[in-house]
């Protein structure tokens, strides 16, 4: 039984689709680190990439650009901090803020990390045979997600054809 049934459903998956082949080039990406002897996470490399840029950040300032969840970017930066990549300090002038920065250790790291990015980047535009039209779709969707949630399309259409 060789048949790919998430591939059959269509669009009807297409979630499932997305996950399953950002979970295997995230799965991939750790596989590569752990040979490599670099302790970090795939999903971190948005934030080091950040915080090269700007140096110092607020979570909030973080999370708007990434279109990620305050909590979400609280663990990403709590576990970088843990793997001391990232150096958290209150606001001198609002203590309720916490800045985020690279550590010595990070900035370090970074020429090591942006060589593996950048392989990272060349092997992408290999499975998308240079073809970037894919990204003008994303594109769409996220707007059209800004729009009008999937939640409250999905509710609508729902609702047509169903009494609650």
């Amino acid at each position: 039984m060789n048949q790919d049934f998430i591939k059959e459903l269509g669009y009807k998956a297409l979630d499932s689709r997305l996950k399953r082949i950002s979970d295997r080039m995230s799965h991939d990406v750790r596989k590569f680190y752990k040979e490599m002897n670099i302790d970090v996470e795939p999903n971190w490399y948005l934030v080091f990439m950040l915080l090269q840029k700007n140096k110092k950040m607020s979570i909030v300032d973080i999370a708007e650009p990434l279109g990620y969840s305050h909590p979400s970017v609280v663990v990403i930066v709590k576990k970088m901090a843990d793997k001391d990549y990232l150096v958290i300090q209150k606001d001198s002038t609002d203590k309720r803020k916490q800045m985020v920065s690279l550590t010595e250790k990070a900035l370090k790291m970074l020429p090591q990390l942006e060589q593996v990015w950048d392989s990272c980047e060349k092997a992408i535009l290999q499975v998308l045979s240079d073809d970037l039209g894919i990204l003008t779709y994303l594109d769409s969707i996220d707007a059209r997600l800004k729009e009008d949630s999937f939640h409250d399309r999905f509710k609508k259409e729902y609702l047509k054809t169903n009494i609650v």
